[in-house]
């Protein structure tokens, strides 16, 4: 598989938030701790504040969520790596889309695995363990119940609620993978020996990376949130978190930089059976949103404390939950995720808590052989790809034809000849110059409509070098989205079986440009 790199603003893909915060903009320096690089690892070691009794109870619960799935040898080594205080983690977090949902899922995970090798080269006296952290108390179902193949959409309709997680497989997805005869086995066998969601993704990522080291942490477990008391306590009681986040969230503003995430006074959900709705202060009770459920200030403090697990972080509390229970150095994210990051550094100051590294996952286009053939009919260099479409069919069209399409010499002669007979007839009569003045705008506007004819039909006349750019610029941005951001990572994994592989040697995680793909027959 062979590469090319482009830089990622000539991409037109990426925020200006995004983009400066890469370049070390010097307004944003207060917003993080560490620049993304290598180098600011040394500080981040050096920063880390992680208990015994914190680093016991997490392998005790990640033993336990590994124990239907058999660890592969190499995970169980890095669970037992995890009691060491030389032991450090570097982690990225994902929605439990359906078969993966789109490639970029896939680009944390191979990004995160790839940074704990870089680190473990250039601090070999530590250990770096890749984690995904299951986001397995969403909610959103839509968001995650489809997958996109080859331009058709699959999808999952369920009527259950609350987090995803724990969507069981009923009858209606036993009906949905049984219409899927091209799954592979990777992901049919984890799909049919689970019985919830967050089984299979777990399976199948240990599947797919195990042996690369990844762990998988599902965090919406009792004794995790137990260790998060403090901060669930502050945030309902006392509104801490949302009072730093507001204060960090008004000074981007201030900046021009618009908010990614909006805190709310109370930045918790409660979590049941086939639930998970906000929770908001009504006088002097705490209610739970679209229920009945409503709660004096002391109840509520009993039920943190016999159900820790009913109570689920929201985007602003989410990143410090991950901070606060695992031994954490850097966080790997999408665009939009590393920059609302920026809005939380308050946050972690509140509770003394160390700001991880920031970095941004790996970002690729994939390019299959028929797609590059058609680069080289087109004569399209790699950058071209990012380039507006609309704007080269336009320059093409025009470069391809003899004609002026904008008529300037007819209609200047045009313009000449009415301003020439305005002249002359405002001699006999001034009101005439007017007539003249309007008749001159209907001719101009005509010429108008039949320069536009003109490029139609010579847009005919190279219809075959037009439709071939267009299936270019579907399979490169289907839909106008990046692809990376559609299409379903079987898109290739079935056709080139060792396709991840080529991910992982080929990602560099400190390398923030997008990776062009040339995949070979």
């Amino acid at each position: 598989m062979k590469k090319h790199c482009v830089d990622l603003k000539k991409t037109g893909q990426f925020s200006t938030f995004f983009l400066d915060y890469l370049e070390g903009k010097e307004s944003l320096r207060p917003f993080y701790t560490h620049v993304p690089a290598l180098e600011s690892f040394k500080e981040a070691i050096a920063d880390a504040q992680f208990t015994d009794q914190k680093r016991q109870t997490l392998v005790e619960v990640l033993e336990d969520q590994y124990a239907s799935v058999e660890a592969s040898p190499v995970v169980a080594q890095q669970l037992q790596a995890l009691r060491d205080t030389k032991t450090f983690t570097v982690t990225t977090g994902h929605q439990l889309n359906l078969f993966t949902g789109p490639l970029y899922f896939i680009y944390k995970l191979v990004t995160v695995i790839n940074l704990a090798k870089r680190l473990k080269e250039a601090y070999p006296a530590y250990h770096f363990v890749p984690v995904y952290w299951m986001a397995t108390e969403d909610h959103d179902a839509a968001e995650i119940n489809y997958f996109k193949l080859d331009g058709e959409t699959y999808r999952w309709e369920s009527s259950q609620k609350g987090a995803v997680g724990e969507f069981e497989f009923d009858a209606t997805f036993q009906t949905f993978l049984k219409s899927l005869g091209f799954v592979p086995p990777v992901f049919k066998d984890a799909y049919s020996q689970s019985t919830h969601l967050a089984e299979a993704v777990r399976k199948y990522v240990h599947a797919l990376f195990g042996e690369e080291g990844l762990v998988v942490l599902d965090a919406n477990e009792p004794r995790l949130k137990r260790e998060f008391l403090p901060v669930l306590e502050s945030d309902i009681f006392e509104n801490q978190p949302y009072a730093a986040a507001q204060k960090s969230t008004q000074a981007l503003e201030k900046l021009g930089y618009s908010s990614q995430i909006y805190p709310r006074p109370i930045n918790l959900f409660y979590l049941d059976k086939g639930l998970r709705e906000r929770i908001e202060q009504e006088g002097q009770d705490y209610v739970v949103v679209n229920t009945s459920l409503r709660f004096t200030a002391d109840q509520l403090r009993k039920e943190l404390g016999e159900h820790p697990e009913r109570f689920s972080p929201n985007v602003v509390l989410r990143p410090v939950y991950q901070e606060w229970i695992l031994p954490n150095l850097a966080y790997v994210g999408g665009p939009a995720e590393v920059v609302y990051w920026l809005q939380l550094k308050g946050v972690f100051e509140a509770f003394s808590l160390p700001f991880p590294v920031l970095l941004p996952r790996n970002f690729a286009l994939v390019l299959d052989p028929p797609i590059q053939k058609k680069m080289e009919q087109l004569g399209w260099s790699p950058e071209q790809l990012f380039q507006s479409f609309p704007q080269w069919k336009k320059e093409f069209v025009k470069a391809a034809s003899s004609l002026d399409f904008s008529l300037t010499g007819p209609k200047g002669q045009i313009s000449n000849l009415f301003t020439e007979l305005a002249r002359e007839a405002s001699a006999l009569d001034e009101s005439l110059a007017r007539a003249f003045g309007a008749g001159e705008v209907r001719s101009l506007k005509i010429l108008e409509q039949l320069g536009v004819k003109l490029r139609k039909a010579e847009e005919r006349r190279h219809a075959a070098v037009i439709q071939r750019a267009q299936k270019v610029v579907d399979f490169i941005a289907p839909g106008g989205s990046p692809q990376e951001r559609v299409v379903n990572v079987m898109q290739f994994y079935l056709a080139y079986p060792h396709f991840l592989d080529r991910l992982i040697e080929n990602f560099d995680p400190f390398d923030f440009k997008m990776y062009l793909f040339y995949l070979e027959e």
